[in-house]
């Protein structure tokens, strides 16, 4: 199936969120985001799914992280992410939860999110972040 240009251009807003993350510019990256919400196709879940995480992280990782917004793009990452079976994104979801919860002294949901996180890494065999994770659930 070809892409409509509004697809094409919801990816691109992704994508380039995701380089204003890695640099810094979290206001930039939460403003695409939002515009890649706003006009990604309705077939387009999955990708839904993905931007929302990245919402999350972009909203936690700010200066002064929004911590009940990236909370909520979590939270609605991870349900589209279990309703189509997107289960590394489910882990990364949880992981992104549990740094927000140890942040805000509520350590034992900390721990349910990074051992959840964990048990996912570990049965899909990505074994990349698992050592940071297991870290972060040590502390």
């Amino acid at each position: 199936m070809k892409q409509s240009e509004g697809e094409r251009l919801s990816q691109w807003f992704a994508m380039l969120s995701e380089a204003y993350l890695l640099t810094g510019r979290s206001e930039e990256g939460l403003a695409l985001t939002e515009r890649a919400l706003k006009i990604a196709d309705a077939r387009q879940r999955s990708f839904r799914a993905l931007v929302l995480q990245l919402r999350g992280e972009i909203a936690a990782r700010r200066d002064s992280p929004e911590t009940e917004r990236a909370e909520h793009s979590y939270h609605e990452a991870l349900a589209l992410a279990a309703e189509l079976g997107m289960r590394p994104l489910q882990a990364h979801c949880h992981v992104g939860l549990g740094g927000l919860c140890a942040r805000s002294g509520r350590q034992e949901q900390a721990r349910d999110h990074l051992s959840a996180a964990v048990d996912l890494y570990r049965a899909m065999q990505m074994t990349f972040w698992l050592p940071q994770v297991e870290s972060a659930l040590c502390r």
